[in-house]
């Protein structure tokens, strides 16, 4: 377990300039001959305007970053992302639109009337894509959680343009998570309006690549909505399971208060973290529905209070869908101990607030999906290598308890990471995650969620980030290939390179160093 008193993890979440043009890395090891695309990742990297600073760690403007591999060689570059939230506040000096957890003051410019007019106009929501990208058909789109998804040209870093997913599909948001099946069919979910004037949540297919060449964003349809358990209140969703034939829906207790949502903000300056509270008495609702044709399945499945951002795979297996998450125990929302003040404080603080939080823990769950009313009091789950169980109670509603994969006091396996193209949605054995030491990202694990065997690498110093999982090309096993990972290094005399793994045994095959430091990042893709 790694102590980290010197604080060098605070150089992370620190402001950057971006890049003129590629920076050459400078190689140790050897870059595997199959690495000829490109590694690109999304993260803040503006963490102040003027002297207005933003104040969680989902507020700073989105910088896309992109490792170039070529005949063993690497570059780095890196632009912020020109978003409508950037551009007006590079502009105006200062914070514009109000961010996760920063409020954006009225234009002090303004006199009394237009800005007791502009509070009507609505709330402008923030196209801050600081999440995840990935590609819809040709396009690539840099994004975050709100409706707004932004165009990015992959190669040059430059922003195209932002698009509002609400003009297509009714959503109110959607999450940086999709599931993406081989033929490039886009899946996501968000929560929307449902009968009724109730709130529900949406999964959206959106179609590969047009033979007439015509945007697939434009076919875009609801394929299934899953009912919420509060009518006002729905619960913060972050990412969804698939299977090849179902969709699995985790509800938590983590709630966005639509009317303080609505009402609060135009008057009273809160933010989106004002927003959240937790049900204490919900627990966690499981949802299931079929894929083709979309399809509710009305059974109710639920469990013991847990939030959760991260699925990390699902898989159907004699008549019974296994998904694996990565959990928080309890209903206080995680991402209350990500202000930036808490994460940039000494370690014996961010020891002592890591101790307040909820605990982590890699947890597989187990659904039936034959479910005889008589059966009740028994455990449902017959799959010979699981403890997880499900039992039905008098009422009809179906219990679920866990089985751990993964527990260790405050270390989190996050950001999980599975050989997508060929195990995504399919029985498998090995997740790769981000180690995070009391909300500190330290080292990079992988588990075998068969015989709960885990591997580590870590080095003093170094906070690394999600690791991608690369195929080698003529690869037979699940775990025949590379993760790419990158780590801030801030007492090096190269504060930052980008590291490769062999995931077989988290050996190093090669890093590149670059000459300037890289800031926090959370997702991104490994593009061909």
């Amino acid at each position: 377990m790694f102590e980290h008193p010197a604080g060098s993890y605070k150089k992370i979440f620190e402001t950057c300039e971006e890049l003129a043009e590629p920076l050459p890395a400078t190689v140790t090891g050897r870059i595997p001959s199959f690495l000829k695309g490109s590694l690109l990742r999304l993260g803040p990297g503006l963490f102040e305007v003027g002297d207005e600073p933003f104040y969680h760690l989902f507020d700073g403007q989105a910088l896309m970053h992109k490792f170039d591999f070529k005949n063993g060689q690497v570059t780095y570059y890196r632009k912020f992302i020109r978003t409508d939230a950037y551009v007006r506040a590079i502009t105006e000096k200062r914070v514009v639109i109000t961010e996760f957890g920063t409020f954006a003051y009225p234009d002090p410019c303004k006199n009394i009337f237009s800005r007791f007019f502009s509070y009507f106009k609505g709330v402008e929501v923030t196209d801050n894509c600081l999440v995840n990208v990935y590609p819809i058909g040709e396009d690539f789109y840099a994004v975050t959680e709100t409706n707004y998804i932004t165009k990015v040209n992959t190669d040059t870093l430059e922003t195209l343009k932002k698009v509002d997913m609400c003009n297509f599909v009714n959503i109110n948001g959607i999450t940086a998570h999709p599931h993406i099946e081989q033929d490039g069919t886009v899946y996501n979910i968000g929560n929307c309006m449902g009968k009724g004037a109730t709130l529900a949540y949406n999964i959206v297919r959106i179609p590969p690549t047009q033979k007439d060449k015509s945007d697939p964003i434009e076919k875009s349809k609801v394929v299934v909505q899953f009912p919420s358990a509060e009518r006002f209140k729905p619960s913060y969703v972050h990412s969804f399971g698939m299977s090849e034939n179902y969709f699995v829906f985790v509800e938590t207790p983590v709630k966005i208060n639509l009317l303080k949502f609505l009402s609060a903000w135009s008057i009273r300056g809160s933010n989106y973290m004002d927003c959240f509270e937790s049900n204490e008495s919900q627990g966690t609702i499981f949802h299931v529905a079929k894929k083709d044709p979309g399809e509710y399945i009305d059974l109710k499945f639920k469990g013991a209070p847990i939030g959760m951002f991260h699925h990390i795979n699902t898989y159907e297996d004699q008549g019974f869908i296994v998904f694996d998450l990565c959990s928080w125990k309890g209903f206080e929302f995680v991402y209350n101990y990500l202000w930036l003040a808490n994460l940039r404080a000494n370690w014996e603080e961010v020891k002592k607030a890591a101790m307040m939080a909820p605990q982590p823990e890699v947890r597989r769950y187990v659904i039936p999906l034959d479910v005889h009313k008589e059966e009740q009091g028994k455990n449902l789950v017959s799959l010979p290598y699981t403890t997880a169980t499900a039992v039905m109670h008098a009422d009809g509603m179906i219990w679920l308890e866990p089985e751990v994969l993964f527990s260790g006091p405050r270390q989190a396996f996050e950001f999980p990471q599975i050989n997508y193209q060929k195990y995504g949605g399919k029985n498998y054995s090995y997740a790769y995650g981000l180690g995070l030491n009391h909300f500190i990202p330290d080292r990079i694990c992988k588990l075998n969620v068969r015989t709960k065997e885990t591997w580590v690498w870590q080095e003093p110093e170094s906070y690394p980030s999600e690791p991608l999982f690369v195929q080698t090309p003529d690869g037979v096993d699940e775990d025949d290939g590379v993760l790419l990972t990158i780590v801030a290094a801030p007492g090096s005399q190269r504060p930052a390179y980008m590291l490769i793994l062999n995931a077989k045994d988290l050996s190093e095959i090669a890093r590149a160093e670059v000459e300037c430091s890289i800031p926090v990042t959370f997702h991104g893709m490994y593009k061909q």
